[in-house]
């Protein structure tokens, strides 16, 4: 979450003026993030998130967000959910730009995952998979391996003023991985694709939701486990924590297990995952608009998360047992 786009108060009140929300006693932006605009809103009804969405979002897959937040309420999965105004409509404009309020979700996100939380997320994520296989609506992943090289396209140019030979480095695995090696043929669903620790909350030990799906889409379900994996078992030095990684998948595989196929394309995936975050990250690095009141995500940060993945024989470095070797 972040803020682009500055909202006034009587424009606000205003806007809230189309809800039974109360009165706004107060808002302010959020911070974290670095794709849409958020506020938190505290009217006389309670308090809920209000999201303006910047320009990267397309305008027609909104749709597909606030009703998948619906379906998965709707099949057990604890997530914000869309608030209709009084045309019974959840998607309308604010500023410019489309805008929507969801409910405030309790919790808070864990700046240190333990393992714990790690087992949290892998059961939570198999449940969100299992939970979206009746969703029907549909989303392509614009940020998969097809949508890479306009990504590093943007940032080459500059690539090596972040790191010398960034480029080079950047170039040749997008060359491999555009090489016909990205597994097919693995089962797929809806994924989350962006399920970071500021996106999952937790009271104590408990996880209590899942938030911010802006990035979900169709897509194979490993990959999504792969993206966790980079986003929840590395260490703030950026080494592998395997204890993390072991707890979360085994958590996910009590839900949902793994295929051998599945497990055996996961560092390939974990390493495209790895490359999708660096590219994203690098992009943004090198173009934070003026003014704008976000902090970008250092990139460098899955550089080397890529270079672990690069190393990995097989899943069994994740803290995994092959299944086919499982007596």
């Amino acid at each position: 979450m972040a803020v682009y786009t500055d909202v006034a108060a009587d424009e606000l009140a205003e806007f809230l003026g189309q809800y039974d929300l109360g009165e706004l006693l107060s808002y302010k932006g959020i911070a974290e993030g670095v794709e849409n605009s958020n506020f938190l809103l505290h009217t006389s009804k309670g308090s809920f998130i209000l999201t303006l969405y910047e320009k990267r979002v397309a305008r027609n897959d909104l749709p597909f967000f606030l009703a998948l937040m619906t379906h998965l309420a709707e099949n057990g999965i604890s997530c914000p959910q869309p608030v209709k105004g009084r045309d019974g409509e959840a998607l309308r404009e604010l500023a410019g730009r489309p805008a929507a309020i969801i409910t405030f979700l309790e919790g808070i996100w864990p700046r240190k995952p333990n393992a714990v939380h790690c087992a949290g997320v892998g059961q939570a994520l198999a449940k969100m998979h299992l939970a979206g296989r009746n969703f029907a609506m549909s989303r392509p992943n614009a940020l998969s391996v097809s949508g890479w090289r306009p990504l590093f396209d943007q940032a080459a140019s500059r690539a090596d003023t972040v790191q010398p030979g960034l480029r080079v480095f950047l170039e040749t695995e997008l060359d491999y991985l555009e090489s016909g090696v990205w597994p097919k043929n693995l089962p797929e669903g809806v994924i989350h694709a962006d399920l970071f620790n500021d996106n999952v909350f937790f009271l104590g030990d408990r996880l209590s939701g899942l938030i911010d799906f802006t990035f979900a889409c169709n897509d194979i379900l490993a990959y999504d486990v792969a993206i966790c994996l980079n986003a929840w078992c590395f260490e703030p030095d950026h080494s592998f924590n395997v204890t993390k990684a072991r707890a979360f998948l085994n958590a996910y595989g009590r839900e949902r297990k793994l295929s051998e196929a599945e497990e055996a394309a996961l560092p390939l995936l974990a390493r495209g995952s790895a490359l999708r975050f660096l590219l994203t990250r690098l992009v943004d690095w090198l173009n934070v608009p003026p003014g704008a009141l976000v902090r970008p995500k250092d990139p460098l940060e899955y550089f080397r998360k890529l270079r672990f993945h690069q190393s990995v024989a097989s899943v069994r470095d994740y803290g995994l047992t092959p299944s086919g070797l499982v007596a």
